[in-house]
């Protein structure tokens, strides 16, 4: 509002001296006029033939020396205040307006002109009074001074709409902060013009609103994971326990009488205790991939590796027919990966494990290695394709979830712990890759490992 005043004053000051310069300027341009009549040697030869009575608002005063100053035309009682003036002065005035005071107070306008009359040289003086323009200049000072007070009061509403209307959002930002505080994180700013600065601020805190209520989210989805995770790793461990405890109790009870007895109670529970820490293994794996320490990182082969799965396989599984194919029908190709090789040949040995777990004696399995173009890029892939059952569609996305098991009919013996999947899935997404599963064609299920594309050589493996 400063400013504004400010801006007012120097406006109405300069309209004012504008006006007033230019009445001023017409009452000038009214006295040059009149100078040309000055000048006419005639006029002033005959001055006594003029009537005094007629009005005129100009005041004429003849100066000659040695003659009583002849007097023409304004008011008696109010004329410019000016004794005598020779000729020389008003030569050097130049007939140039000049302002004086009057007799009765009030201002004039008046040029000094040298002229001859009767023969004599001697100095018209021709005056305007500047009343009417100190009039209109008092009008004009009230139209300023009013217009600034009104523009003023309009200044003061609007800008106070102006402030309320722009503060608005802001007091919905404090409404949707309180609503946060309170915990509610669903909360979000409504933003009514994200081109202004408080939109543009509101947007910003909406962006930090959704990333709180992810993380928060996260965390929840991540407390319940661990949650899940303890409890069925309690459930898990706890049925090999709950065997060796009771083959215990009966030996240490002597139920147990006969050699064949005894012997089948320690073969239980040595096999229970195998199964028991093959699961602990399995769980400090993943916990240790939950922590993401450093992978050795080399460049390694996808083909090499499957093919080595492919010999162990047959070496250990005799009567299971597997073979190493190509992708989409083509020939086997190097897909070279920049990987952990231990921990691959971990998830090709999981994959080929739980193949030749669920699927029946004598179905075949094909190991198909490539590369493949994918939206994301060029990615190494190796596919283990079996003939079994297949895996149902609602199942496709739960069979890589810590424990749990595909077919409820598997028993715990024969279905293992239900983490082979999960280590496999936690390992490929460490690799910056996915794994996911789709139909065999023919039947059969068939998991896909998509790995980023090594384009360097990769090193020869030793099978």
């Amino acid at each position: 509002m400063g400013l504004l005043l400010l801006a007012l004053a120097a406006t109405g000051a300069g309209t004012l001296t504008l006006v007033k310069s230019y009445l001023q300027g017409q009452v000038d341009d009214k006295l040059k006029a009149a100078v040309a009549l000055a000048l006419d040697q005639q006029s002033f030869d005959k001055l006594s033939e003029y009537n005094p009575a007629v009005p005129t608002d100009y005041s004429l005063t003849l100066y000659v020396p040695g003659l009583a100053p002849y007097q023409f035309g304004g008011s008696p009682d109010d004329r410019p205040a000016i004794s005598s003036i020779t000729p020389a002065e008003a030569k050097a005035r130049g007939n140039t307006p000049f302002q004086v005071n009057g007799t009765a107070g009030n201002n004039w306008r008046v040029v000094a002109v040298g002229v001859t009359a009767n023969g004599k040289n001697g100095v018209v003086i021709i005056g305007l009074p500047l009343a009417p323009v100190d009039k209109v200049m008092e009008h004009a000072v009230l139209v300023v001074v009013g217009v600034g007070l009104l523009t003023l009061v309009l200044a003061f509403f609007i800008a106070t709409w102006t402030v309320a209307r722009s503060f608005r959002p802001l007091a919905k930002v404090e409404k949707t902060a309180a609503a946060i505080a309170a915990g509610d994180l669903s909360r979000r700013v409504e933003i009514d013009n994200i081109h202004t600065e408080v939109g543009r601020l509101g947007g910003s805190l909406n962006a930090m609103l959704a990333h709180i209520e992810a993380s928060f989210a996260a965390r929840a989805a991540s407390e319940a994971r661990m949650r899940r995770f303890a409890a069925d790793a309690s459930h898990e461990l706890r049925t090999p326990l709950v065997t060796i405890r009771g083959f215990s109790e009966l030996y240490r009870h002597g139920a147990l009488t006969s050699p064949e007895d005894v012997a089948t109670a320690m073969g239980r529970i040595e096999s229970e205790a195998k199964r028991m820490g093959s699961m602990v293994e399995d769980l400090l794996m993943l916990a240790r991939l939950d922590e993401q320490r450093p992978l050795n990182l080399k460049p390694v082969d996808l083909q090499l590796l499957a093919n080595d799965a492919v010999v162990d396989t047959k070496a250990s599984s005799g009567n299971r027919t597997i073979k190493l194919v190509g992708l989409d029908g083509a020939s086997p190709a190097a897909a070279p990966v920049q990987a952990d090789e231990a921990k691959l040949r971990q998830v090709i040995g999981n994959l080929v494990g739980n193949a030749l777990r669920y699927t029946p004696e004598g179905s075949p399995i094909e190991l198909a290695v490539g590369v493949r173009n994918v939206p994301e890029g060029r990615m190494s892939v190796i596919e283990i394709r079996d003939h079994g059952p297949g895996i149902p569609d609602d199942e496709a996305n739960k069979v890589f979830e810590r424990f749990y098991r595909a077919d409820t009919s598997r028993t715990r013996e024969t279905g293992g712990s239900g983490l082979g999947l999960a280590i496999v899935a936690a390992i490929v997404g460490s690799h910056g890759g996915s794994v996911r599963v789709q139909d065999t064609d023919g039947g059969g299920a068939t998991l896909v490992v998509s790995l980023p594309l090594h384009e360097e050589p990769a090193e020869a493996l030793s099978t």
